[in-house]
C-alpha cells in the first residue's frame, strides 16, 4: 500500500472534525429534546402558574378509598393563598364508606377556607355522591347518574363448593362471632344480623349527612335514600343537585360568590414522580404511555377487593 499524501491526511482530518461536530450536535439536540419533553411534563408550579390567583380543580375519579395523597392535596389547596375557589370534579361510582367519609370531611374543611363547587361528570353515586355533597353547590350534566344513597357489605361463601370437593376447613376462635360471617362455613346464628346492624348504622349516618347538606325533610330523604339513582335532571327536581351544566357553569357559580372573573382553572394533581425517575417517566409518556390510566385488571380489582362497609353503585351489584 502506498503512503498517504499530505493532501489525503489533511482531508481525513477535516472529515473527522466534521463527523465529530455532527455527532456532538446530534447529542446536544437529543438532550435538548429530552429536556423539553420533561419540562413540558412538569407540574404547573414549575412555571409559577400555581403562584398566581387561580381556581383549583381537584378530580375525584374511580373507586373511592382512603387516599392519603388526595387528602394531602385537598389540604394544600385550602392552605394556598393563590387558590381563590375550588372545582371538585366528581366521576365515581363510590367505594368504601370510610374512604368517602374521610374525603367528605377534608372537603368540608377546605370549604371553610374557599368556595367549593362540585361538578359531576358521568357519575356521582354512593360514596361519590357523599363527596359531591361536601361542596357548597353541585352542578351535574342532564344525563349524569346521581344518587344510590346506601351502604352494603358483600362476602363470598364457599361452604357448599368445599363440601362438594370434600374439603373441610376447621377454625378455632375465641367466640362464635369472631371473623364472621366467614367464607368457608355456614354463618352461625347472629353473624349476618351483626353485619346488618353495622350496615344500618352507617346507612343512617349517610342519610343524615345528605339530609343536612341538602336541606331535605325526613320524608324527602326517606324517599330518596332507597338506593335509587337519578339522571341529573331528575336529581335537580329532587334537590340532590343545584344546577345543570359543566365546568363553565361551576366557574360561573364561583364568580357569583366573589371569585374574580376569568381566572385560570388549574388542575391540581397528586404527587409527581421522584426526581430520579422523572426523565424515564417523561420519555415513556412522550411515546404514548399514560400513567394516569389504570389497566382493566386494576380497575376490576379495586371494585372486587374493597374492604369494609361499601357505598358503591354499579350495574349488577
Amino acid at each position: 500500500m502506498s503512503d498517504l499524501s499530505a493532501d489525503d491526511i489533511i482531508d481525513r482530518r477535516r472529515l473527522r472534525r466534521k463527523l465529530t461536530f455532527w455527532r456532538v450536535a446530534a447529542v446536544i439536540v437529543a438532550i435538548a429534546a429530552l429536556f423539553a419533553i420533561a419540562w413540558s411534563s412538569m407540574p404547573d408550579e414549575r412555571f409559577g402558574a400555581k403562584s398566581r390567583p387561580h381556581i383549583a380543580k381537584i378530580s375525584i375519579a374511580g373507586t373511592i378509598l382512603e387516599d392519603e395523597d388526595l387528602l394531602d392535596l385537598i389540604e394544600k389547596a385550602g392552605e394556598s393563598e393563590a387558590v381563590k375557589g375550588v372545582i371538585l370534579a366528581v366521576d365515581s361510582p363510590g367505594g368504601t364508606t370510610a374512604g368517602g367519609e374521610a374525603i367528605f370531611e377534608a372537603v368540608r374543611k377546605l370549604a371553610a377556607e374557599k368556595p367549593v363547587v362540585s361538578q359531576v361528570g358521568t357519575l356521582a353515586a354512593s360514596a361519590g355522591y357523599m363527596i359531591a355533597s361536601a361542596g357548597d353547590h353541585i352542578v351535574a350534566r342532564k344525563t349524569s347518574i346521581i344518587g344510590s344513597i346506601g351502604v352494603l357489605v358483600q362476602y363470598p361463601n364457599f361452604a357448599e363448593m368445599l363440601d362438594n370437593l370434600g374439603i373441610d376447613v376447621r377454625t378455632i376462635k375465641s367466640s362464635p362471632l369472631k371473623a364472621e360471617p366467614g367464607m368457608f362455613d355456614t354463618p352461625p346464628p347472629g353473624a349476618e344480623e351483626m353485619m346488618r346492624r353495622m350496615v344500618l348504622d352507617s346507612y343512617e349516618w349517610f342519610k343524615d349527612l345528605v339530609k343536612d347538606r341538602r336541606g331535605l325533610t325526613e320524608s324527602e330523604i326517606t324517599a330518596l335514600a332507597d338506593g335509587s339513582v337519578f339522571t341529573g335532571r331528575q336529581a335537580l327536581e329532587r334537590k340532590l343537585v343545584d344546577g345543570l351544566g359543566g365546568e363553565e357553569t361551576a366557574q360561573e357559580w364561583l364568580e357569583s360568590k366573589g371569585v374574580a372573573e376569568n381566572l385560570d382553572i388549574i388542575e391540581w394533581q397528586k404527587g409527581q414522580p421522584a426526581t430520579d425517575l422523572f426523565w424515564a417517566r417523561a420519555a415513556m409518556e412522550w411515546i404514548g404511555f399514560d400513567f394516569t390510566k389504570k389497566s382493566a385488571v386494576d380497575a376490576i380489582a379495586d371494585r372486587v377487593l374493597l374492604d369494609g362497609l361499601v357505598s358503591v353503585w354499579h350495574v349488577g351489584s
